[in-house]
């Protein structure tokens, strides 16, 4: 029963005690130990993500009117390990001029950013990775490092479509994480802390039912951060060939692809924290960890879900257009949130409960009507 109720810590005391036990010192048993939790959230990621290259052809093939994979397995199960084998197998080539360190380095940190970024976010009360108290900010930055994995893909191709790619991405992440960085603090605001975890904790009443429209900015933030359609800026297969990696074959293509699915699940998963309550759902959390996993694990499916619905069913945005909506509209409707918000943080968190969720709601509200004029002339 103990190992239900925190089964990290059971886990991790019982190998402490096996290795040294076998004469191992504590500080070089709990650097093992680490090691070994993060090989096994490595491991789980990379398994879920190949689930979700099934789920994803399974649901752009019913946006699309199409059956998608059918023959290996299942419903097409087998499918994604099928393609696996494939990307494993194929053989390995270098551009011409290619500056190979670099060349290669550059899926590798695709996939690292996601990592980095799930192993602080918290899955239940007991289970978290690292507790940070600027655990937002952390998100910024662990996303910054995807976005420089892909301008080191495009500069080391030596091809210039794949450069021009890259310069895309470097725009749209100058532009959107701004917006992002803005609808990050609204949490904070209402929390009073930085903290994944202290922001599920003070959800009592969730965040999006506050600021439903912070909720909205940050999602639309998240998918051009994502350098998903309608944001793909950064691919743009009808003028760029795929774009930053059009070079890129085998496994370290896949490497990339991989990275995008698995980020935009996570993004699900940040969305769900920070708007949403995360593990909390009418106290179900309490019975058991592993139902609050369950939990913030539906909700991620369902940010997931909605942000596919959104790439499969809208046309690529301009990048003059889309430059245009985000510093003429999205930033400076972000900003004025974000004070609007203070403000009546300020004002009404003292007042009944009633009073200070209506005053929140209708305010965002009427800023957004207010705002849709001004939407509909760029």
């Amino acid at each position: 029963m103990d190992f239900l109720n925190d089964p990290l810590k059971i886990a991790a005391d019982w190998l402490m005690g096996i290795f040294t036990g076998w004469g191992m010192p504590e500080v070089g048993a709990r650097v093992l130990i680490a090691f070994l939790g993060v090989f096994l959230l490595v491991s789980i990621l990379m398994v879920l993500d190949i689930f979700l290259v099934w789920i994803e052809r399974k649901v752009v093939a019913r946006f699309q009117d199409r059956i998608g994979p059918n023959r290996l397995g299942p419903y097409g199960l087998i499918q994604p390990f099928a393609d696996i084998i494939k990307l494993l197998i194929k053989g390995r080539y270098y551009p011409t001029g290619a500056d190979k360190v670099v060349y290669n380095i550059a899926p590798m940190l695709s996939m690292m950013s996601v990592f980095n970024s799930v192993g602080y976010g918290p899955l239940a009360p007991v289970i978290l990775g690292v507790d940070l108290n600027v655990g937002i900010l952390f998100l910024i930055a662990a996303g910054a490092i995807g976005t420089l994995s892909i301008i080191m893909a495009g500069w080391s191709s030596n091809n210039k479509f794949a450069m021009i790619g890259a310069f895309r991405q470097v725009a749209v992440m100058v532009s959107f994480e701004v917006p992002m960085l803005a609808m990050l603090l609204i949490p904070t605001v209402f929390s009073g802390s930085m903290g994944m975890n202290a922001i599920i904790q003070k959800q009592d009443i969730w965040f999006v039912a506050l600021a439903p429209l912070g909720a909205l900015i940050f999602l639309i933030a998240a998918i051009a951060e994502l350098g998903r359609a309608p944001f793909d800026m950064a691919e743009g297969e009808s003028e760029l060939v795929s774009g930053y990696n059009v070079e890129y074959s085998g496994m370290k293509f896949g490497m990339f692809y991989a990275g995008e699915l698995l980020h935009a699940f996570t993004f699900g998963g940040f969305w769900s924290i920070l708007f949403f309550g995360g593990y909390r759902f009418f106290g179900l959390e309490k019975v058991s960890p592993f139902l609050a996993i369950a939990i913030i694990l539906f909700k991620a499916m369902i940010g997931y879900w909605i942000i596919m619905w959104i790439k499969y069913t809208m046309l690529r945005i301009r990048i003059d257009h889309m430059l245009a909506f985000n510093w003429k509209f999205l930033t400076p409707l972000s900003f004025v949130l974000l004070m609007m918000t203070a403000l009546l943080n300020a004002l009404l968190r003292d007042g009944s409960t009633w009073l200070y969720v209506s005053g929140m709601f209708l305010s965002n509200v009427l800023l957004c009507v207010g705002c849709l004029g001004n939407c509909a002339d760029l």
